[in-house]
């Protein structure tokens, strides 16, 4: 009787090549694997190559505000066109705090969302609902923002500024005596809704691929939904919950026309944020058009490769928050 494991035919040919180590980390290149491979390398070198060479051009045109005022254009806070004498203090702080405000207001915003998009609180439809609506934010031109922010948000915004200036005026924050709304608030929260889509959009798509297995295991040992959210799926997700903030962050801080529009274009440094205030974008948009003497142009030049070093001082950061926490996981 013949063998039921034999085939049915032993003389014929193998297709399989026994010779082939399947385990290989390499396999045959071909040309078009090596040409796809050498023109991803020459799109990496030249998005290196742009971004050095920006920064050659700015630092250039930066030079004769550098060699006239050096590092003391950090911190001088006068501004004076007509006698070429610049600093760069009230800009710098009107963008760090404008930039802090919206981060203060975005990041819990946009956990929330991304929460109530990501989790079972809602139905599907609505949560798909509420996650576009968010996203379609960011498809609004700046410059539209910034007119309903004049028309419509600035005059809601008034009483409650001047609410807060009457009953909180004892605090540094709020002592401006009737403030107009054009403010380094109004443009803090501004900001904020600005950059709400990209905090809440991010955080969502990291808190969808928390493994299920984490929220089962997590339950199953007792801990209720909130315990869950607050210990597991947050420290799972928040390497990328920092990089989703640090993004909104990076558009933050260089936002030019709606902060533009509200801030009040003010070159002071005030601690209450209900005084008109400037930004370092704002002051590029509003004067660099009509910059004429070469040391004007080198200080405004010089505005915009701090706030270039700024920016990235900000993604080394978070890249390194990023890289600490992970480790620990590890």
């Amino acid at each position: 009787m013949a063998n039921s494991f034999e085939p049915a035919n032993s003389n014929q040919p193998s297709l399989i090549d026994e010779s082939i180590d399947i385990t290989a980390s390499s396999g045959k290149n071909y040309w078009i694997d090596q040409g796809f491979t050498r023109l991803v390398y020459v799109f990496a070198a030249l998005t290196v190559i742009v971004l050095f060479w920006m920064s050659l051009i700015i630092f250039q045109k930066a030079l004769p505000a550098i060699q006239k005022f050096g590092l003391g254009f950090l911190w001088n806070q006068q501004w004076d066109t007509g006698n070429l004498v610049f600093g760069a203090l009230p800009y710098i702080y009107g963008t760090l705090i404008s930039s802090a405000i919206a981060m203060l207001f975005a990041i819990p915003v946009g956990i929330a969302v991304a929460l109530v998009t990501s989790e079972n609180f809602i139905p599907p439809s609505a949560r798909t609902t509420i996650a576009f609506i968010v996203e379609l934010i960011a498809a609004i031109p700046s410059v539209i923002i910034g007119l309903w922010g004049v028309f419509i948000f600035i005059p809601a915004l008034v009483p409650l500024q001047t609410w807060l200036s009457s009953a909180f005026g004892w605090i540094p924050l709020f002592n401006t005596p009737g403030p107009a709304g054009f403010n380094m608030l109004t443009a803090g929260i501004i900001l904020a809704i600005m950059i709400l889509p990209t905090m809440a959009a991010i955080s969502r798509e990291v808190l969808l691929v928390v493994p299920k297995e984490l929220r089962s295991g997590s339950m199953a040992l007792g801990s209720t939904r909130w315990e869950t959210i607050f210990r597991v799926i947050l420290p799972t997700g928040f390497s990328g919950i920092v990089g989703a903030a640090m993004l909104a962050l990076g558009r933050a801080l260089g936002e030019t026309m709606a902060v533009t529009m509200v801030i009040g274009n003010s070159a002071q440094v005030s601690a209450s944020l209900l005084d008109p205030a400037y930004s370092i974008p704002s002051v590029l948009a509003n004067e660099f058009a009509e910059a004429q003497d070469p040391l004007h142009i080198g200080a405004l030049t010089y505005l915009g490769l701090i706030l270039f070093a700024v920016t990235l001082v900000v993604n080394i950061c978070a890249l390194v928050i990023v890289q600490f926490v992970g480790g620990k996981k590890r």
